[in-house]
């Protein structure tokens, strides 16, 4: 017999299962002896009032045991001699895409312009050493794209989309730790990520599906608006009656072929701002009212959104227990990005404080027509180089100071190792941008007491949000609008933003593009 039941614990009784079951069982009034097993759920912590309480959903197996301990298993047949869909990407909506692909009977061929996912640890390790960019291999380019070498957040709000468990469960199958499949936000870790894409790798070679990398298509082969094919940078042409467009939001030469060739684009709103970096114990004692977290509890977090003047102001991409890295893919250009080990231990917090861009923010760039917000993110990142210290230094500014506007005397400890150099954002940020701060800011501290204080940093720029340009493609059938055979997805093309969201619009694409090939044969 199964029962499933709701309990609340503290943080202490629900890190132990022999307290779990005892507080099980006195919920359901039985023995203790009676439960053979129990699974968790769903779980969550609720630090609203002081006393912190988590809550669980549990599954309860009464004098029955499991057949299988959570085991998940997806069946991905030989596809080596079946009909052929190129993919350009291998991001998360490229990777599920590929998956999903097998699935139904067809075989993908990948094309990733940057290394495997382990080759890229040399290429980020020469970043930090050299201060030299590898332009197609990087922090968001290369096996697994952006988010191998991130927090790996698995929480979205796109449940309409497509089945998350199915893509949890899929990452779960593939080595992901077994909490990503109950924690109310669940993430991975950049220390654990790229294990489980090279297992995704090799379940896709194993099925038969191929993996071109180092490999940088420049141009789309198109005859009568249908997609025939795609040529390398190296000259060399590639052919299929069907093509994934899964590159990510920083793939800017994407968008500039595109362009080039007159595939229609279009500009999105996107959103631009900086990093913002407290101690962790800090956003800890104002999460946990003045609690100190001690071992039973996660790493504080925050979600904050304000209203100034018409403008949206916004956290993204929080990082409890992370660190900031530079996530530049040009020379000559900052970009900061935040990303947290799966533990959570390290001792700063971040995340982006970023404010929508509007177009009256980019109409001095109206020529460039519907890359026009590119443009303006181009120019933000090149000057956010300019005021840092060269090479991959940041520029920096206390919180504190901001507000009073002075530049910082002298800048505190960081996570972010480049190196930082001291700034004042009033003075070169974009006015929109710097008085949104000034004012979200302060309604920040009035959710967070503390949250303003000069032990924390801004480090700019933050400006990879999403993309600042769309793929238009048609609502029912996921082709491009002028296109045929041609499915844009993830988040470079404006569909996603994040892992799962990506994932869930690769295999959207796939199943649509299965169905065209299985139509025509």
């Amino acid at each position: 017999m199964q029962q499933i039941i709701d309990i609340i614990l503290s943080p202490e009784n629900a890190a132990n299962e022999q307290k779990i079951k005892t507080a099980a069982a006195i919920f359901l009034k039985i023995s203790f002896t009676e439960i053979n097993y129990i699974r968790i759920l769903r779980k969550s912590t609720d630090a609203r009032k002081r006393d912190i309480k988590i809550n669980l959903r549990l599954l309860i197996f009464l004098n029955e045991i499991p057949n299988d301990c959570r085991t998940v298993h997806y069946e991905y047949k030989n596809v080596s001699n079946k009909s052929e869909v190129i993919i350009i990407g291998a991001g998360p909506a490229g990777l599920f895409a590929a998956l999903r692909l097998i699935e139904l009977d067809i075989k993908p061929i990948i094309f990733e312009r940057g290394k495997k996912v382990n080759e890229r640890k040399s290429d980020i390790n020469i970043l930090y050493k050299n201060h030299y960019i590898n332009p197609d291999s990087n922090y968001c380019f290369g096996e697994g794209g952006a988010g191998a070498f991130s927090d790996g957040k698995l929480f979205t709000r796109s449940t309409k989309r497509g089945n998350v468990t199915r893509i949890l469960e899929i990452l779960y199958a593939h080595g992901a730790q077994e909490n990503i499949l109950y924690e109310t936000h669940p993430h991975i870790g950049t220390n654990k990520l790229p294990a489980i894409i090279s297992k995704i790798r090799e379940t896709i070679e194993n099925a038969g599906g191929e993996f071109h990398f180092e490999t940088r298509i420049s141009k789309l082969v198109i005859d009568r608006n249908k997609i025939k094919g795609v040529v390398a940078q190296s000259g060399e042409h590639y052919y299929s009656p069907v093509v994934i467009l899964a590159t990510g939001h920083s793939a800017h030469d994407v968008f500039e072929f595109l362009h080039q060739q007159n595939i229609a684009l279009e500009s999105k709103p996107f959103a631009m701002g900086v990093r913002v970096e407290h101690p962790q114990c800090l956003i800890d004692s104002i999460q946990y009212h003045g609690k100190i977290r001690g071992d039973f509890l996660p790493a504080a977090s925050y979600s904050l959104a304000e209203q100034v003047s018409g403008r949206g102001v916004f956290s993204f991409c929080m990082c409890p227990g992370g660190f900031i890295v530079p996530a530049i893919t040009e020379v000559e250009t900052i970009v900061v990005n935040g990303m947290s080990p799966s533990e959570r231990n390290n001792a700063f917090a971040n995340s982006g404080i970023v404010t929508e861009i509007k177009a009256d923010d980019v109409k001095e760039f109206q020529k460039f027509g519907s890359l026009a917000g590119l443009r303006f993110q181009q120019q933000f990142e090149k000057l956010a180089y300019k005021n840092g210290g060269g090479g991959l230094i940041a520029p920096s500014q206390r919180i504190g100071d901001f507000l009073s506007g002075k530049v910082s005397s002298a800048l505190i400890p960081s996570s972010y190792h480049p190196g930082l150099q001291t700034t004042d954002f009033n003075e070169w940020l974009p006015k929109f941008m710097s008085k949104a701060f000034l004012q979200a800011f302060k309604l920040f501290d009035n959710k967070m007491k503390g949250f303003v204080t000069n032990d924390a940093l801004m480090i700019g720029v933050e400006s990879r949000t999403s993309s600042p340009v769309r793929i238009p493609r048609n609502r029912d059938t996921y082709e491009h609008i002028q296109i045929t055979n041609l499915y844009p997805c993830g988040e470079g093309a404006g569909y996603a933003g994040g892992i799962v969201s990506s994932a869930i619009d690769g295999e959207n694409c796939a199943e649509k593009a299965a169905g065209k090939i299985k139509a025509n044969d």
